[in-house]
């Protein structure tokens, strides 16, 4: 299986000359370690981003993309294959992420993400979305931590064993604290954190991606974009991409 190196939450000490500025439509005020500190930046989309132009989004500096594949157990994004295939195309290094619903089966879900996300080698990890959905018309359950994090280790399992990379978790700040995931240790994390820098939201645990936009503007993505950065170097960054897309 191959690895999945983890950052510290220790950001570089002064900001890249090579990193990218996005423009953003609600911007925030960052203090102290700004997104600007990151060399990489990426996005992540889903069906609300229709079509992509890869090449000038890339072109831009998007280095990375993670791209919505399933949610629960029957439904695949509508821009999956577009999406999967664009990147790829365009020399955009990606990853596929699963969008969990509570109330359907841990194992049922990554098999469906299994039945649906090619097993491509040069992919980046896949991920496992891990928040809260209060505005979900099927589903309003909320299950104990102890559940929620036991389920979250047969999903994680299941799709390791299947692709060989170590998964990927994403989550949000009251996701976290509700179901204490500062004790769920053994995968990188991707957090979302978009009105401070994780280490002020999470405390000091390790994360690897970061989301800090949902209302970027990014050349070739229409209307509002997800933007996040790694957390590294650029040498730190190509040597995770060749432990990971293999």
């Amino acid at each position: 299986m191959a690895p999945t190196s983890v950052p510290s939450t220790t950001a570089p000490s002064s900001v890249s000359s090579k990193a990218p500025r996005f423009g953003d439509s609600n911007p925030h005020d960052w203090q102290g370690t700004t997104p600007w500190h990151y060399a990489v930046h990426g996005t992540d989309v889903s069906k609300y981003q229709t079509s992509v132009d890869w090449a000038q989004a890339k072109a831009a500096g998007i280095s990375f993309a993670f791209i919505k594949a399933t949610e629960g157990g029957d439904r695949v994004d509508d821009y999956f294959h577009e999406h999967w295939r664009g990147a790829k195309a365009a020399g955009v290094p990606r990853g596929a992420y699963h969008f969990y619903y509570f109330c359907r089966p841990a194992i049922e879900q990554a098999r469906w993400f299994i039945q649906n996300v090619p097993k491509d080698p040069s992919a980046m990890p896949p991920v496992l979305d891990m928040e809260w959905n209060p505005q979900s018309p099927t589903c309003k359950l909320r299950p104990p931590p102890e559940t929620v994090r036991t389920e979250m280790s047969i999903f994680l399992k299941t799709i390791e064993n299947h692709y060989g990379k170590k998964p990927i978790i994403y989550t949000s700040i009251d996701f976290f604290d509700d179901n204490r995931l500062a004790t769920f240790h053994g995968y990188p994390y991707w957090l979302r954190s978009v009105a401070g820098h994780p280490s002020n939201r999470y405390g000091p645990h390790p994360f690897t991606f970061w989301q800090y936009t949902g209302t970027g503007i990014v050349p070739g993505i229409r209307g509002k974009a997800d933007i996040n950065v790694f957390n590294g170097t650029q040498a730190a960054w190509q040597k995770w991409l060749k432990q990971n897309t293999r």
